[in-house]
């Protein structure tokens, strides 16, 4: 994989800019953890604070961006300019073979509006232009709906089920 990272770390669509996350971002990203019904399916740990989840999801990230060179980025909606969620390519490991995911969570108030087949079509063109993998997969709990429908629009197709973080998934891809 050759990539220039500083084009990974300053993409655009339509209605978004993508942004390297930084520890300024987990006050915002706490936001996320209010109101957001869809918590489950994500294999975190629910028992720990909004605090401690943001401050973590933040971190692994930029963990991500030290090891991999690659983790999910900052989404920012144009016109306001906030700090609405996250998206990006993740390097995973599934069934001991290395694959790339196509990722990305909304606060919730940001839900509905197109912003997550936003982000996951500029993944999926940013990852097939740059030769990241020849194959892109989203992990999605069997039951979230609204992520297998993105999915659905970003030209996935389920590949197979698994088990992931003690969840029943499906993996699509292309």
């Amino acid at each position: 994989m050759k990539l220039n990272i500083l084009e990974y770390f300053n993409q655009e669509s339509e209605r978004l800019t993508f942004r390297k996350l930084t520890k300024n971002d987990i006050e915002s990203w706490k936001d996320f953890f209010e109101g957001n019904d869809r918590l489950h399916y994500l294999g975190i740990d629910l028992s720990k604070t909004k605090d401690e989840l943001a401050e973590s999801w933040i971190n692994k990230q930029l963990e991500r961006y030290e090891t991999q060179g690659l983790g999910h980025l900052a989404v920012i909606e144009k016109d306001s300019g906030e700090f609405i969620g996250m998206g990006g390519i993740l390097p995973r490991e599934l069934e001991e073979k290395e694959v790339f995911e196509i990722a990305y969570s909304l606060k919730p108030k940001f839900w509905k509006k197109g912003y997550g087949t936003e982000i996951a079509k500029q993944m999926k063109i940013f990852g097939s232009e740059n030769r990241i993998a020849k194959q892109f997969i989203s992990i999605i709990n069997k039951n979230n709906l609204e992520s297998i429908n993105v999915a659905k629009k970003n030209k996935m197709e389920v590949l197979y089920e698994t088990e992931y973080l003690g969840m029943n998934v499906f993996i699509y891809g292309t």
